[in-house]
This record gives structure tokens, sequence and C-alpha cells, in this order.
């Protein structure tokens, strides 16, 4: 594809520092767009999540039912996203992505309307979640797969990774924003802003200007066409032990989030404004992880990375599970954010470097589902359990799920296959 950057002299070849290395995606003008109407557009979602749970327990004070919300806000990715990898090999990818948010952004709308004029029930909460579900079903990976037609291949990993940075730093803002926000306004606002964020991303995308791709027609079946990229995923062993492993932090390690207004409410005796700080420090750790990964330049010694950071990840959830004070609970969440994100970019820039491009939204249709689509399932469980031997020891009992799960990546992939031969590209 052609390039958007602006053109170097051969004579005089660019000189990367490490700061131009780290955001060096950023030279590309498509990418400038989408990254500004990114940050806009997650912001209002983070604040629009911090507020659903907020209001979710404030309206039941039931951890099963935080449980149940999770669940029905992320099913559709176990078993839609392949559908959505279908729809971005298949069809024009920057289409599909502006009308997803076109979706997302009627459905904040009408949360925003219902909870204004206090109608909300806490079952048009979880419907709703459900429909913003599907939309992200389909949204996920043809999004992951549009990012190469911004950048390149070449660019890739750095715009996987700064794009993992834009999702973090709202991640850190939007909580905190919202918690002021419940406190002064109510949810329903947030709700609001969170549709009209949505403008921002719809007219980023509209402005770019992408070379059109030569889309194949295909003489498969959708089912036969849907299997191939699961079947590239399983038999490509570097692709396959990365995403078990990515499963095992979604379905287990990641249930930290559902938990945060009981901690926040129960067990640091705090109100919104204490969740909003909570989320927001997994956020900062986030952002630092997404932009340490950036800085890489090359594909050596991704599988031992991707151990470290989940070994790292899994040991502090245990040590978060079990805290009773606030900074603790601040410092430990700010390195699992850390560490989750760390290992969440690398396993994208892993599988993105070696799935063909003509199979690119299925591959990363795969990751959607063992990543996000296992998540329902994890947040039933989390609820569960936490019902049953309160919400500490269930997630001591994940930490220590991931710690295992982390120990056999390094016995079975590290150790045994080779980090060079795990991580290299080709």
């Amino acid at each position: 594809m052609k390039s958007d950057r602006t053109a170097v002299s051969p004579a005089e070849p660019p000189r990367i520092t490490p700061v131009s290395a780290r955001f060096r995606a950023m030279q590309h003008r498509n990418f400038q767009l989408f990254i500004a109407g990114q940050l806009t557009s997650l912001i209002g979602t983070w604040m629009q999540t911090t507020a659903q749970l907020w209001l979710v327990y404030k309206l039941t004070g039931s951890a099963a039912l935080l449980g149940v919300f999770g669940f029905a806000s992320q099913v559709p990715m176990l078993f839609l996203s392949s559908l959505g990898g279908y729809v971005g090999d298949h069809y024009d990818r920057q289409r599909g992505v502006i009308a997803t948010q076109i979706a997302s952004m009627i459905l904040a709308f009408l949360l925003a309307v219902l909870t204004l004029t206090h109608l909300i029930k806490v079952w048009e909460l979880i419907v709703i979640a459900f429909l913003v579900g599907i939309v992200n079903a389909f949204d996920v990976p043809i999004r992951q797969a549009f990012l190469v037609q911004m950048v390149g291949k070449e660019d890739l990993p750095n715009a996987i990774a700064l794009n993992s940075s834009i999702f973090n730093g709202a991640r850190v803002v939007g909580p905190a924003i919202a918690g002021f926000a419940i406190a002064w306004v109510g949810e329903g606002w947030c709700f609001f802003l969170n549709g009209l964020s949505f403008v921002a991303v719809i007219v980023a995308l509209l402005m770019m200007r992408i070379e059109r791709r030569e889309i194949k027609p295909s003489t498969d079946s959708p089912l036969q066409s849907l299997a191939q990229g699961f079947r590239f995923a399983m038999n490509d062993v570097a692709v396959r032990s990365t995403l078990l492993l990515l499963s095992v932090l979604s379905l287990f390690g990641l249930q930290y989030s559902v938990f945060m207004p009981i901690y926040a409410q129960d067990i640091l005796k705090g109100n919104a404004r204490t969740l909003g700080l909570l989320m927001s420090s997994a956020g900062v750790g986030a952002v630092l992880g997404a932009l340490q990964f950036a800085a890489r330049t090359h594909y050596r010694g991704l599988a031992r990375w991707i151990a470290t950071t989940a070994t790292t990840c899994a040991v502090c959830l245990i040590i978060f599970s079990q805290a009773k004070t606030f900074w603790l609970c601040v410092m430990v969440l700010f390195v699992v954010g850390f560490a989750a994100t760390s290992q969440m970019a690398a396993t994208n820039t892993l599988i993105q470097n070696r799935v063909p491009d003509e199979l690119r939204s299925r591959v990363m249709a795969v990751y959607a589902t063992m990543f996000m689509g296992v998540q329902p399932i994890g947040a039933l469980l989390a609820g569960g359990m936490a019902k049953r031997i309160g919400a500490p020891n269930t997630l001591t009992v994940f930490g220590s799920l991931v710690l295992v799960g982390s120990l056999v990546f390094i016995g079975r992939v590290v150790m045994k296959l080779g980090n060079t031969q795990a991580a290299t590209a080709d």
C-alpha cells in the first residue's frame, strides 16, 4: 500500500531516537486521525463502563449480578466475533468500523435517556450491555485488522502498542472523571457524554484516505471461511500457545475489575471516587506498559516477555486479593495493569506479524474470542464463587490459576521450543 508518511531523502536516512521509535506509527496521517478520535471516544467508553458497574451495584448490592452484567456484555464476543472476522476479510474494513461506532453511539444515548428519566431497571442495563457486546463482537476483529491498512506491516507493532496506550490512557481518565461525575450529576450524564464522544471517532474515520485493498473472491462457504482462521491459529505453535495463555489471563486474571465496586465500597469503605481511583491506577500502569512495549523495534524475545509479564500479573493479583489498605491496592493494581497490557500487546503483535493479510480479520477474531470471548464465563464464575467464598478469596484462587498457566507456558513453550523459535516472525 502507499505510505502516507512524509518522504525522507534516501541520502539522509532518518535517525531513529528512542522517542521517535516509540511513536513512529504517528508519522502516518491516517493513524494520527485514528488516535485522536479513539482517545476521545474511549474516555467516554470507560466513563460509561464505570458508571454501569456502579449503577448495577447501587440498584442491587449483588456481587452475583455484577457477574451477570459482565457475562451479558461480553458473551456475544464468544459466539459472534468469528462472524465479525469474516465480514472484515470480505468487506471494506473502514466502513465496517464506522458502522460499529454509529451503533455504539445510538446505544449510549438510549442508556442515557433511560437513566436521566429514572426509567432504568437492572434488566435494561443488562440488555443494553448485551447489545453493546454484539456491536463489539464485530468491531474488535475488524478494527484490529484495519490497523495494518493505516500504517503498513513495518510499523504495525508500534501501532498496536500505541493503540493499547490510548485505550489504557482513556482507562485512566475515564473512570476518574466518572467517579466525580457520578457523585455530582449522576450516572446518566456519563452515558450521555459517551454518546457524544463517538462523534469524534466517526469524523476521524471519515477523514481518512485509505487505499482500497483487493478482496479476493472466495469459493468457500462462510462456515469454511471462518474455519480457516481457526485452523491457522491452532496449527501455528507460537500463536496457539500464546493465545491459550491469554485465555487463562482473560478467564481468571482480568476478573478483578468485576469486583472493583465491592473493594471500593465494602473492603476499603470508600465511594464512587474510590472506585474511579482504583480503576485509574490499573490504567496508569497499563499506559506505561504499552508505551514500554511500543519502543520495541524487533520481534525477538516475545515469548519470554509474555511469560514474564503473565507471571508478574499473577503474583500481583494474589497480593491484591488480600489487600486491605487503599494505597497497597493502588500500587499493586498499577503493576497488574502494566503486566497485563504488555502481555496483550506482545500477543497481538506476535499474531499479526505471522498471519497473512487475507486471513487477518478471521485470525484476529480467534484472538478476540479467546481473549474477550472467555471473559463472560469468567465473570459468571467470579460472581458465583464470590457469593460463596467472598471476593478476596475468589481473586486469590483466580490469581493462582493464572500463575499455574504461566509456569506451564514457561515449561512447555519458552524452555522447550526456545524463545527465538517461539517468537520469530517468519
